[in-house]
């Protein structure tokens, strides 16, 4: 588990014991406590828009879904990574190979996106079936 994933760990907790926060708001406050002396970690959107996309699906246990993030990108990454795990759950223990699928080959660096998602994943804080739309 690198340092995002484990910022997403912390978030998704918070926010799921009800605590009355938003998911943003939790994201915030646990990046600030693994990350105490850089601002600039704090704030690395890529990590933080692929937790919030999965927040916005409704697809980690107990974030009722909404709109969390504009982000386009990091949400498409969110959602083609939670589809290519639910196909394949080996492919948790390979991120390199799992950005690739997502991004299908784009040459494009990751910026911890597959850290969050695959550590919420293992932590087993996702949901293993899309949420039902009714």
């Amino acid at each position: 588990m690198g340092k995002y994933g484990y910022v997403a760990t912390l978030a998704a907790g918070t926010v799921a014991k009800g605590a009355a926060i938003a998911p943003r708001d939790a994201w915030n406050a646990a990046a600030a406590r693994v990350f105490p002396d850089s601002p600039s970690s704090q704030a690395k959107g890529c990590p933080r828009d692929t937790f919030l996309a999965l927040c916005d699906l409704g697809a980690i246990h107990g974030v009722l879904p909404g709109q969390y993030t504009r982000s386009v990108k990091n949400r498409s990454y969110a959602v083609r990574a939670l589809a290519a795990l639910r196909a394949n759950e080996a492919l948790c223990d390979d991120p390199s190979r799992l950005w690739r699928m997502v991004t299908r080959g784009e040459t494009k660096v990751a910026n911890h996106q597959m850290d969050v998602v695959t550590t919420l994943w293992r932590e087993g804080l996702i949901r293993q079936a899309p949420r039902s739309t009714r």
